[in-house]
């Protein structure tokens, strides 16, 4: 198991988001992030080339050894700097109200406590700073949900605790942000259990 865990998962994961589909996705949502950016389980960096001019510093969170090497490969590619940290999203290192971006992408679902994370999260973000997030989760029809909740506990013990049923728009609301824009839907191509997407943005109340 920690074969698995810390070599062939993380690669696992690397290949599987380069799909072109997400790429699409990261390219209109990712520019939208400004000044001083967290991102929430960097993994192997694939949303850096994504970042626009208006982002003057990127701090990149990642628990994984190996995937926060991958991204430290493509920062050192970047003319903006980057500092990677090798922590949890649940106790974030960094100060309060430092931050002005906060971007997650496919990353909510395998936080162990993701309700703890998204109040992190809004620790460090200063007042009036932005959330911005692609995230799968919890499907609208009752029989996915059914087969989501019956897989997740399997599931999430094959692929790095990620969680097919979590209620993503729910969990943002509940941790003190309010909803400025959100879009869902079956929005990838796949398997109904993992491709119902929330797409959008909040801010801390």
């Amino acid at each position: 198991m920690g074969i698995y865990q810390d070599w062939v998962l993380p690669r696992l994961i690397a290949l599987t988001m380069r799909q072109k589909q997400f790429g699409e996705m990261r390219a209109r949502l990712v520019p939208a992030a400004e000044g001083r950016v967290l991102e929430v389980g960097m993994g192997s960096g694939l949303n850096l080339p994504f970042y626009g001019p208006g982002t003057t510093e990127i701090f990149g969170l990642e628990p994984s050894p190996a995937l926060l090497r991958m991204a430290g490969e493509r920062a050192r590619r970047l003319a903006r700097p980057v500092r990677l940290l090798p922590a949890s999203a649940e106790d974030i290192p960094l100060d309060a109200a430092s931050i002005d971006t906060v971007v997650t992408t496919w990353t909510l679902c395998s936080i162990p406590d993701a309700a703890r994370a998204l109040g992190e999260m809004r620790r460090v973000l200063r007042p009036g700073g932005r959330l911005l997030f692609i995230e799968h989760g919890r499907a609208p029809d009752a029989a996915v949900r059914a087969w989501q909740d019956r897989l997740t506990p399997l599931w999430r013990r094959c692929a790095g605790n990620c969680h097919l049923n979590r209620p993503i728009d729910r969990l943002i609301e509940g941790a003190g942000f309010r909803l400025d824009h959100l879009e869902t839907g079956y929005r990838t191509r796949g398997p109904r259990l993992v491709s119902f997407l929330y797409e959008g943005s909040a801010r801390p109340r």
